[in-house]
């Protein structure tokens, strides 16, 4: 799963440098001028990681900051922000207004990729690219393989989707709607009973393996994915 980072910045030269060394270190990136862009691009799709400048025209990237971490919907999204106040009482101010870690300018495009990273590792470990194991059953996200013991597993893009993301969140009970939010996507419209569909097709997956008993129905609720 490739993380998509948002990167927030008004400097045309600087947000170039910060989308190509993004971009080379293998993530998805999605650009924005300013905070009225970037709040519009955010309804539309929640990105993984927000790279945000301090300094934008119209709003500042701190009340930005602020209004993200007020919205239930964008709460966790992580934040490293970006500016060129050098004060500890700058610092400060960034970091109460939520952000997840705090950049000065000039940097080093190496140290913003290793610190996105960082981020992403201490509040987004399902997208840090490791493999995944409960039990016998281990799923690759870098090769996009599903093995149950020493065999393989054949899903479909929206099954595996659906594992990866109970194999990152287990014993926690889901709603269809919420399921619909982490797996397809908080801007796609569909029917919550594609979830069951999907669920069907998963269990029918893991079936010959025994690990079918681990997508749990709670009845009234959701699913819930047992990870001992």
């Amino acid at each position: 799963m490739t993380p998509t980072i948002l990167v927030v910045e008004d400097e045309p030269a600087i947000q170039e440098l910060i989308v190509i060394n993004l971009k080379h270190a293998g993530f998805l990136v999605v650009r924005a001028g300013s905070a009225e862009e970037a709040d519009a691009t955010i309804r539309a799709a929640l990105p993984d990681l927000l790279v945000l400048d301090w300094m934008l025209p119209g709003q500042s990237g701190v009340a930005l900051a602020k209004k993200l971490r007020a919205d239930e919907r964008t709460r966790e999204l992580p934040i490293i922000m970006l500016t060129a106040r050098v004060h500890e009482e700058d610092k400060i101010q960034g970091l109460e207004a939520g952000a997840d870690d705090y950049i000065t300018k000039p940097f080093s495009p190496k140290e913003l990729v290793a610190r996105v990273r960082a981020v992403l590792r201490r509040r987004a470990p399902h997208l840090s690219g490791e493999a995944l194991e409960i039990g016998d059953l281990v799923l690759n996200p870098a090769t996009h393989r599903v093995l149950a013991g020493s065999q393989p597993v054949e899903l479909g893009p929206t099954e595996f989707r659906l594992l990866f993301f109970f194999m990152t969140h287990p014993e926690r009970v889901y709603t269809r709607a919420q399921l619909l939010d982490e797996v397809w996507g908080d801007h796609v419209f569909i029917e919550e009973r594609t979830v069951d569909v999907h669920i069907r097709r998963l269990r029918a997956a893991l079936e010959s393996s025994g690990h079918h008993e681990r997508v749990e129905t709670v009845r009234g609720t959701g699913y819930r994915f047992k990870g001992a």
